[in-house]
């Protein structure tokens, strides 16, 4: 084997090669430096942005009586996607390190104590606020201290069951099974209405004291980025992939002569059909790109590893069989024993996990693409993972509400 390595550096070809690449290298050895450099750089300027901008965790209790569609949170969401404004100028950029905005949708258990939280940077605060009123008018938004920031990686106090990070089954193109598909987009009766997201509240709803469990959506405006976001390499956009998976399935359906040369006619099946249809109407909505994560923790004296399984089985219900689905990506802890023999690498896994989640960073430094690549979200697929349910189809006993229905203030008051 070493033999043949060296004769394959003796070959004349070979040798010509390195010939060039060492003639070259005054030209391509600064390039490569100023390159890393500029990295660097825009990561240190990033990072002092980010900071600079602080940032805001607001609480939203619901009142008793909710009958609000998941559209509400739909649209409310479309709003958010409001924000994708330019970054700016090339100055702005690589001399302030402007980054576009990010957002996190957080459904939270502590104790059993079931929160919706919504975390911005501090200058989106007003208007998370104001377009939340806008489609929720009897809810309560509050700025609340960091529940996140309470918990530090203390083996001696926590187990930590599970943390990790969530991606979907199949390219993002295909949507996941979302509020419209349950009919909740319709006028029908309470009563008979099926809400995906009361399971995932029944579980949290669950935990005893000394138990927690954590949700966060990390979404950021989907946008084709270039030099002008500090990418030298183009960012593809999200339609080029959509219409790649349209073609396919065509291209599958489509019969052929006897010579397997022409086409003669298109065949889809109602299954093909149906799933043209919804990624069509997928594509059609504000798309997002997204990060989910997920933690279950608990004292030591509370830990119930059963309900390490109602996390990772809390997004079942938004799964299809001819769509896409949501499944456990990268965790902190290994399958088997050899990997990780004396739980080190577990225990910097889950220190690293827990401070990209407190930060709520993926979409930039420090955690930026950590351990994965942001998916495609729609606002219609993000609204039917977060958002407020009706009082009928989910009495979770422990979901914060407001406490009462709040009255308008009669019409004839004196001004």
């Amino acid at each position: 084997m070493l033999e043949q390595f060296i004769s394959l550096l003796n070959n004349p070809v070979s040798l010509q090669v390195w010939h060039y690449i060492w003639a070259l290298a005054p030209i391509w050895i600064p390039l490569a430096l100023v390159w890393i450099w500029l990295e660097f750089w825009i990561k240190y300027k990033r990072r002092e942005y980010i900071n600079a901008q602080g940032s805001a965790l607001l609480e939203i209790k619901i009142p008793r009586e909710m009958f609000k569609s998941p559209l509400s949170m739909e649209l409310f969401l479309n709003s958010l996607y409001g924000t994708n404004a330019s970054v700016g100028n090339l100055l702005d950029v690589y001399l302030k390190g402007r980054i576009r905005p990010w957002f996190s949708l957080e459904l939270v258990s502590l104790g059993g104590q079931v929160h919706f939280y919504i975390w911005c940077h501090k200058n989106f605060k007003s208007r998370v606020e104001t377009q939340l009123y806008a489609q929720f008018p009897n809810i309560e938004v509050h700025e609340v201290s960091d529940y996140a920031l309470g918990v530090h990686h203390d083996l001696t106090k926590y187990s930590f069951g599970w943390i990790g990070q969530f991606a979907l089954t199949k390219a993002d193109a295909y949507p996941i099974k979302t509020y419209i598909d349950y009919g909740l987009d319709k006028d029908a009766k309470e009563e008979y209405k099926h809400d995906p997201i009361v399971a995932v509240l029944e579980y949290l709803g669950s935990l005893k004291a000394g138990e927690q469990a954590w949700i966060q959506i990390l979404i950021q405006p989907h946008a084709k980025e270039g030099l002008l976001h500090g990418r030298i390499i183009p960012k593809p956009n999200w339609k080029t992939g959509i219409e790649s998976e349209i073609k396919d399935i065509i291209k599958k359906a489509t019969m052929k002569t006897e010579d397997q040369k022409n086409p003669t006619s298109l065949n889809l099946s109602k299954g093909q059909t149906e799933v043209i249809a919804a990624i069509e109407r997928t594509a059609a909505k504000y798309p997002f790109d997204a990060m989910i994560r997920g933690a279950y923790f608990a004292e030591k004296d509370q830990f119930n590893v059963a309900n390490i399984g109602g996390l990772l089985g809390s997004f079942a219900q938004f799964n299809s069989q001819t769509l896409n689905g949501i499944r456990p990506d990268y965790k902190a802890a290994y399958d088997y024993v050899w990997q990780d023999f004396k739980g080190s690498r577990r225990r910097k896994n889950e220190k690293e996990l827990l401070e990209a989640y407190k930060r709520r960073s993926f979409f930039n430094v420090p955690f930026k693409n950590y351990h994965g690549k942001p998916f495609i979200l729609t606002t219609e697929e993000l609204a039917t993972l977060f958002h407020f349910p009706s009082y009928v189809v989910a009495a979770t006993p422990t979901l914060a509400r407001v406490p009462s229905k709040r009255a308008e203030a009669p019409s004839n008051l004196p001004i």
